[in-house]
This record gives structure tokens, sequence and C-alpha cells, in this order.
């Protein structure tokens, strides 16, 4: 069975073609999808890949959020088909209220790139199921508005249910509230996450690692467990 993830690009996307390829080397088909269509062409799961959608008007996905494909992803979404927003994709499924929270300013009010460690809070869902719950990895980041708001119940829900699916480790790069990295829905089928996985597939272009430099390759297990958990429901 050949599992086909769309990755869908708006204007002002910049790592469309990242994602895409991070899918192929994943073992997966990646299909190229435009935010002005309603057809998501029959794939097995999405992603919203990072940039400046829109120039990031408004709020950062703000307006992404209302592209026309967005209904078909909430559709999607509804029915199961695994969905990933990456950075600016995180910021457009909060918009789309496919998650909860906002994402707003870095507390320094800078832009920031680095090598970020992670540790994986919820290994159960259809984007984390090839790591283990307490696993520490190391994703790529670069945002400028990745700062994570909720309210103190909805913060305590997502606590006290295990929506937190990624915890920044080490530091927290831009003030995001219980240092929250990335989070899932009650189903498990939508994760949002501010770094990028799609930036550690292939040895000798990811992050440093103990072992060699730009070895890490952690961003492999975000689609190969898409993958796994496409094949076990068609199984």
């Amino acid at each position: 069975m050949s599992i086909r993830i769309g990755v869908i690009t708006f204007p002002g996307s910049l790592d469309d073609r990242d994602a895409q390829r991070a899918v192929r080397i994943a073992g997966a088909e990646p299909v190229a999808l435009w935010h002005g269509s309603h057809d998501l062409e029959g794939v097995d799961a999405l992603v919203l890949p990072g940039g400046f959608s829109y120039g990031d008007y408004l709020r950062s996905g703000a307006i992404a959020a209302l592209s026309p494909i967005m209904s078909e992803v909430k559709d999607a979404a509804a029915k199961g088909v695994p969905v990933l927003g990456i950075c600016n994709g995180f910021q457009m499924l909060v918009e789309a209220h496919l998650l909860p929270g906002g994402l707003i300013r870095n507390d320094h009010q800078h832009f920031v790139r680095r090598d970020q460690r992670l540790t994986v809070e919820n290994a159960s869902t259809a984007w984390t199921n090839a790591f283990e719950k307490g696993q520490e990895i190391i994703i790529p980041l670069k945002n400028g508005e990745g700062g994570y708001i909720a309210a103190d119940d909805t913060l305590d829900r997502l606590e006290g249910e295990g929506l937190v699916a990624f915890r920044y480790a080490g530091v927290n790069p831009n003030g995001s509230l219980r240092d929250i990295a990335g989070l899932t829905n009650e189903r498990g089928n939508v994760v949002g996450l501010m770094p990028h996985p799609e930036h550690a597939t292939e040895p000798g272009f990811g992050p440093d690692t103990a072992q060699a430099m730009r070895s890490g390759v952690d961003g492999l297990g975000f689609f190969a467990s898409a993958i796994a958990a496409v094949t076990a429901v068609a199984a």
C-alpha cells in the first residue's frame, strides 16, 4: 500500500518542499496541494508546513486558517485523518480552532533559530507513535511568534488529559506557558508544534548530535508515525 501524504502550500509557505522531501524520505508519497483548492486528492494524511502565510498579517496563521482548503482540512480531521501543523501550520491549527490556545510574539521579541531539545509527552498520537513517552529528541526551531498561551483552565485540561505532545527541554526559547512546544487533540490525529521535524530527516542536513555534526534525524519519527497509523487503520 502506498501512503499518500498531502502537503498544503499557502502564499508565503517556505518549508513545503522540505516537508514533501521528508515525506518521501520516510517512505510515503508526497502530494502537493494548493490552499485555494477544495480537493484533498484522496490523501491519507496532511501536513500544514512552516513559513509566513499571507505575510503573517493580522496574526500568524489567521488568514491561512480561512483559506478554501481549510474547510476540507477540518472535515478530514473530524473523520480521523492525521493532520500535522508545523510552526506556521501549528498557528493555523489554533486559529482554525482545531487545537486550543494561541501563539504570540516570542517573549524576548526576537526571532529564534536553534537546534531545540524536546521531551515527548504523548507517544500515542498519529504523529508520535514512533517515539516513547519521556524520550528526548532534537528538532530545529525557527520562529518569531512561537509563544504558546492559553487560559489557566485550558492549560490544566491539556495537562490533565495528556494533550501536551511535546515540551521544551533545557531552555524555553520563546516564553511558551508551561514549556509547551506542541499539542494534540483528544483523538490524537491532529498534532501541532513549533519546531520543524522536516529539517531533521536526512543525515548531513539535520541538527548536531553527540555522535556527529548534522547527523540528527529525529524528525523522521513524525512521518514514520503517520505512515504506521494510516497502515494500521487500513489493515
